[in-house]
């Protein structure tokens, strides 16, 4: 017999909906498919990236996940799909030296979910994908931090006869990611200076230049929250460019329309997203930009017992536009997404009101200590401007709001006490 419920996407909306699904139905109705043995909430890799965040600790397995919320996992990624039949395909997983260890497999379904968020759009610039690195996931900003650590260890070693020695990061793209990722970079450059790089001057060292298409970064949020970024990271000796169009990315350098070169010895990509590639090989209809083509419901055009949401699914608001690709886009469609499946599984029709995005305002993390954004959106038809720490604990609130619905709350109290004093008894930046 099919499984009632299988969602393909471990990010933060499918596995929400899995564990809440899980903890109503049990494991033998509810089926969680990742190419990824362990969760990282996608907000946070900047963190990683950086090394204020062990992803070692942070990382939440799958299994043990399931086993606590009653759905079952699967490992592997999706390649096909069967619409027909109702039954997808889940590739093979290699080893290290490429042999088979689990083989290729066929998993049926009566309702099929898919939440395989996005990846970076380099939008056809030459260089940038063999060039820059983009945090698509957490295998992503490990090896970023890798890497950072030993081009430092390089410039430090070379500082002594080379008084301009230093490390050049350029990071493309002035969105949340790359504002979060040029703040959380100077921290921990900072942090790095005690801990063997003492030749470098975290400020004037480790040269941090954020470039932006747009006239402004954070385009999409006010233009009091963009310009709080702005002068935040102008304090923190981050050289932003804006109106500035990338032409070109070479191994050590970032060139754009304007002729201008910027050094550079690591390059971060974080200047657009796309739907996976993947999915407009599985029969489905797709839209523009290549997400899932879904209705009003979240249910994909066309379709018996198909949903899609969060990034990949290209779902139109009330306003008629997209609703945007954000953390809390997907846990509002998750929750929408248990309540039809629910009326389902309990023999009513479904919810005859459609979903509709709620936004409840946007918060940019600018370090462990200050976060900027606006609060509340469309709550009470206004919008709140807020800075400093009391915007870092609404920032991190919502990273605790995320292990809450996963975890349990005792759970997550006593992983945040946890991770507190962790912070206290180590050092404030991952060094291995």
């Amino acid at each position: 017999m099919a499984n009632e419920v299988v969602i393909v996407g471990g990010g933060a909306g499918g596995l929400e909906l899995a564990c809440k699904l899980g903890r109503k139905l049990g494991r033998d109705r509810v089926i969680l498919v990742d190419c990824r043995l362990f969760h990282v909430w996608k907000p946070s890799l900047h963190e990683v990236a950086a090394g204020t965040l062990d992803i070692h600790q942070e990382g939440l397995s799958y299994l043990m996940l399931a086993h606590d919320n009653g759905f079952d996992f699967i490992f592997g990624p999706m390649l096909g799909l069967d619409a027909q039949a109702r039954t997808i395909t889940i590739g093979a997983v290699l080893g290290e030296n490429g042999e088979v260890i689990i083989p290729e497999r066929q998993v049926p379904y009566n309702a099929l979910v898919i939440a395989v968020g996005s990846t970076a759009n380099y939008f056809g610039i030459p260089g940038a994908a063999e060039n820059a690195l983009a945090l698509n996931g957490p295998e992503d900003a490990e090896r970023f931090r890798l890497r950072m650590l030993k081009v430092m260890a390089l410039a430090d070693l070379q500082k002594k006869a080379v008084p301009s020695a230093g490390l050049d990061i350029v990071i493309i793209g002035g969105g949340a990611t790359g504002v979060e990722l040029a703040a959380e970079l100077r921290e921990a450059s900072k942090v790095l200076g005690n801990y063997g790089f003492r030749r470098l001057d975290p400020n004037t060292d480790v040269r941090i230049t954020l470039l932006e298409g747009a006239p402004r970064i954070l385009a999409p949020l006010q233009e009091k929250v963009s310009e709080a970024a702005t002068n935040l990271l102008h304090e923190r000796h981050v050289r932003v460019v804006t109106g500035c169009k990338v032409s070109r990315i070479e191994p050590d350098r970032v060139e754009d329309s304007a002729g201008n070169t910027y050094r550079a010895d690591l390059c971060v990509w974080a200047a657009g997203i796309k739907a996976p590639a993947f999915l407009s090989s599985l029969g489905l209809p797709v839209a523009r930009g290549g997400q899932l083509d879904v209705d009003a419901h979240l249910r994909v055009k066309d379709q018996v017992g198909i949903y899609a949401f969060g990034d990949c699914a290209a779902c139109v608001g009330a306003d008629g536009t997209l609703v945007p690709p954000r953390a809390q886009s997907a846990h509002q469609q998750a929750d929408y997404l248990v309540d039809t499946l629910m009326r389902i599984e309990r023999g009513r029709p479904p919810d005859p009101d459609p979903y509709v995005y709620k936004d409840y305002g946007s918060l940019v993390s600018l370090g462990t200590r200050s976060s900027v954004g606006s609060l509340m959106g469309s709550l009470f038809k206004a919008t709140w401007f807020v800075e400093g720490l009391f915007a870092r604990m609404m920032y991190a609130s919502l990273h605790l709001m995320h292990h809450q619905a996963v975890l349990g709350t005792i759970r997550t109290g006593v992983l945040a006490v946890a991770r507190y004093l962790v912070k206290r008894a180590t050092p404030l930046v991952k060094l291995h």
